[in-house]
């Protein structure tokens, strides 16, 4: 196990306040020894803010890209490898149409959307915003690449380490941790004799080191004052089998991930997390990124595995639909259904999703989807059976959806 990131929250204002960042800096030092000590590989220290549209709520949306350039760069100085500039808001429509321009403009700087509201419903306009910045970034590069560092977001709260969900409430200093897992998973599933030691020895491994990172994390609280916000334990995998999800999900039986019991495998293992024992952030999740996970990638490339199963997991686990190759024509309009979908089964379930969606320029349904990536495992371009929406739902509205009652 690693973790992916040491995440700290701030609120940096703007003009940048050097105060702030190099109080974030200091921190680092303390944080990242503390880990690496302990025995563990921290592959990333990354910084969130608030909302972008509270910084520049006196400022006009047209500096979001100075804003970018700025913080990417100070942050780096202080070992801060990625920043997130947080949400855009549904009641500021205006914020949306400025993020392509930042993501063009800087290389390490991540941005989100909202699709749900403060009040908990769904907003129409908000999702047709997230669907042209997602249009839009798909073409800032030949591959499409820009959209790893973009997720419309459903239901979200702040305070996730994973980016590009990451943002900060507001208020105090606050750190969370991120972990790279899912080789415990593949282990603990991979050593038992039946269903329930299979869990059991998640379970335990999960919990021992939950324990270890947060005693270490309160340390590091107590020396630095950053308020520690917890651990998001998503099991996030790497692209290869023995780190990979989908060999996890496949080790319970499952033949062929895609296929019926594929489901109940997704529940089975978010089921077991749940009953893990540790302060969470974020998600704390089963998470199916999958360019970035190596069995989830062939599953795809085989035709066994596509974005309606995918949405259809979400429902029992997940953070929702994560680095999906899709054509490189695929419209705004179409892109709306999806994030439509996601959007109401976040508010009907009571849970947080996302979705980070690539378009592929030039690329088709069926073609291979390959990117010169570390964290990518090749697979191929998926189809979307979608067209465009019509009547209520192509109209201005917001509309609330109740959490499901078990009564």
């Amino acid at each position: 196990m690693k973790i992916r990131s040491i995440t700290c929250f701030i609120d940096p204002l703007y003009p940048l306040d050097e105060q702030k960042i190099n109080a974030a800096g200091e921190f680092l030092q303390l944080a990242r020894p503390a880990f690496t000590e302990a025995g563990y590989d921290v592959q990333s220290a990354r910084l969130a803010t608030v909302p972008f549209p509270h910084l520049l709520h006196e400022h006009k949306s047209g500096e979001l890209a100075t804003l970018a350039q700025q913080l990417e760069a100070v942050a780096a100085t202080h070992g801060y490898a990625y920043v997130s500039l947080g949400p855009a808001l549904p009641e500021q429509l205006d914020t949306y149409a400025a993020i392509p321009d930042a993501l063009a403009a800087t290389q390490n700087t991540f941005f989100s959307g909202h699709m749900t509201t403060p009040d908990h419903k769904v907003s129409l306009p908000a999702i047709r915003q997230c669907a042209q910045v997602i249009q839009r970034a798909s073409r800032l590069s030949l591959d499409g690449f820009t959209n790893l560092r973009f997720a419309a977001l459903a239901n979200v709260p702040a305070g996730s380490p994973f980016f590009p969900a990451a943002y900060h409430r507001g208020g105090h200093p606050a750190f969370a941790i991120a972990t790279e897992a899912a080789d415990l998973a593949v282990t603990a599933f991979s050593q038992a004799d039946s269903l329930e030691q299979a869990r059991a020895n998640l379970v335990c491994a999960l919990e021992a080191h939950a324990q270890t990172m947060t005693s270490i994390a309160h340390l590091v609280e107590r020396q630095s004052g950053v308020e520690f916000g917890g651990i998001d334990f998503s099991l996030a995998p790497f692209p290869s089998e023995e780190l990979s999800l989908g060999t996890a999900l496949e080790r319970l039986g499952v033949p062929v991930l895609g296929g019926h019991g594929s489901l109940a495998a997704a529940a089975i293992l978010a089921d077991t997390m749940d009953q893990v024992n540790f302060k969470r952030a974020g998600f704390s999740g089963l998470m199916l990124p999958v360019l970035e996970d190596a069995t989830l990638a062939r599953r795809v490339a085989e035709g066994s595995l596509g974005v309606m199963e995918l949405l259809l997991y979400s429902a029992v686990c997940g953070t929702g639909l994560d680095t999906i190759p899709l054509p490189g024509d695929t419209s705004a309009d179409e892109l709306s259904t999806v994030l439509l979908d996601l959007a109401s089964m976040s508010l009907r379930l009571g849970k947080p999703l996302t979705a980070r969606l690539m378009p592929i320029p030039g690329k088709k349904a069926g073609d291979p989807a390959e990117f010169d990536f570390a964290f990518f495992a090749n697979s191929r371009v998926l189809p979307l059976h979608a067209l465009p929406l019509e009547r209520f739902l192509a109209g201005e509205e917001s509309f609330g959806l109740r959490k499901r009652s078990s009564v």
